[in-house]
């Protein structure tokens, strides 16, 4: 291996102390991750039934398509921007690890913590204009230029609400060190 161990996954799970206020928010937030991750994997079987069903109907009867594939694209996007705070809270997000080995562990925690900053900033403007977007979608009726024609609000809607988890998320892992170092 190249670089040194990286933190267990159970440790980052549960890093805020047990009583705090963080704590009781960082259970909240994994139930409610755990429910988007089961509702996610539902919509990807359904993508994945659903562009069958396109292929199939297609190939064998020369029918028309004119849902499937939008349907399995807003169901793909909710899928991935949704279970975005889940994969931050198992830090399952692509990182360059180059350093772990460099450092040590107290300058490892130095460098995620810098790096859910940076993460964090990126991310808050990202929900901002995704919110933006969608809010503008709903409000003008924008809808997509295909013949079953779905609103856009749907899979925008979808999005800001993934950034945002991730940004409470990527909020929590910031706080947490600082509540921690605070009780010591």
């Amino acid at each position: 291996m190249m670089h040194g161990p990286v933190a267990d996954r159970a440790e980052a799970a549960s890093a805020a102390p047990g009583g705090t206020p963080v704590a009781a928010f960082e259970r909240a937030l994994s139930v409610c991750n755990n429910v988007i991750v089961a509702s996610a994997a539902l919509a990807l079987i359904s993508a994945c039934v659903i562009l069958s069903y396109s292929v199939l109907g297609r190939a064998l009867f020369q029918m028309a398509n004119y849902w499937q594939d939008e349907a399995a694209v807003f169901l793909l996007v909710g899928a991935t921007f949704m279970t975005s705070a889940y994969v931050q809270s198992q830090r399952g997000h692509v990182s360059i690890e180059a350093f772990v080995g460099l450092l040590s562990p107290r300058a490892n925690r130095v460098r995620l913590w810098l790096v859910d900053v940076a993460s964090f900033a990126f991310c808050t403007f990202f929900a901002w204009k995704s919110w933006t977007l969608a809010h503008e979608a709903y409000v003008d009726g924008q809808v997509s230029s295909s013949m079953w024609s779905p609103p856009l609000a749907i899979p925008y809607v979808l999005m800001a609400f993934g950034m945002s988890l991730l940004c409470v998320q990527l909020l929590l892992q910031i706080i947490t060190p600082i509540v921690d170092g605070a009780r010591r």
